[in-house]
């Protein structure tokens, strides 16, 4: 299951493995809300792996709310110690967290594509209630790669909400070779930057958009 992992996966590590990782370090333990992450329940996310990682264990990380510096902890857990992982929460589940003033755009970008599935702020605020969106924060989302039919109007009808949004929406239209920025997808060059499992590259827009990995 670990060595499958893509970025943007929610972990759940088991209540023990994150007793000894606080255990094993004591900067960690001296911030009172990762002391009672695991405990809470709240997740972890997958990302890149980095040259200070050990090799086998799984690269994972969380990002403090805004009130507690907004730091970026990176973590490393070993296989064994991870009780579960999901997808990033959809757009849908995590409507209700979201500020009053994104609701419209929330429904129409819900009704360009019911699938749509979010990260950053908005996600970690359904997932923990912790206040992590603010008035400077974007909306980050994730949309599978449609069919080749379907995506120049899911593009132009992401491009068309933002127009009216309150807040910058982000995000990837992910594919067999990662995650692409769907601005970069609408702008419709040769070539673009594809964010992996293990490094970023760039990609000639086809071999992306024909599922090909780099």
């Amino acid at each position: 299951m670990t060595e499958t992992l893509t970025r943007h996966t929610m972990v759940t590590p088991t209540a023990a493995a994150w007793a000894a990782l606080l255990a094993a370090r004591p900067d960690l333990a001296r911030e009172p809300l990762l002391a009672r992450w695991g405990s809470a329940g709240y997740p972890l996310v997958a990302r890149r792996p980095a040259w200070e990682d050990d090799a086998g264990a799984v690269p994972l990380g969380l990002p403090l709310p805004p009130s507690q510096g907004k730091q970026r902890i990176a973590v490393s857990l070993k296989p064994g110690d991870i009780a579960g992982s999901a997808r990033p929460p959809l757009l849908r589940d995590a409507a209700s967290a979201a500020p009053a003033a994104w609701q419209a755009s929330i429904v129409a970008l819900l009704r360009l594509d019911p699938s749509t599935r979010c990260f950053g702020s908005l996600a970690w605020q359904h997932l923990t209630a912790l206040a992590y969106v603010s008035d400077s924060s974007d909306l980050d989302l994730l949309w599978d790669l449609p069919d080749a039919d379907g995506l120049d109007p899911l593009l132009d009808g992401i491009a068309a909400i933002e127009r009216c949004a309150p807040m910058r929406i982000d995000g990837e239209i992910l594919a067999a070779a990662g995650g692409a920025n769907w601005r970069e997808l609408w702008q419709r060059g040769e070539e673009i930057l594809v964010k992996g499992r293990t490094e970023a590259r760039l990609m000639a827009r086809a071999r992306f958009l024909a599922g090909e990995r780099p």
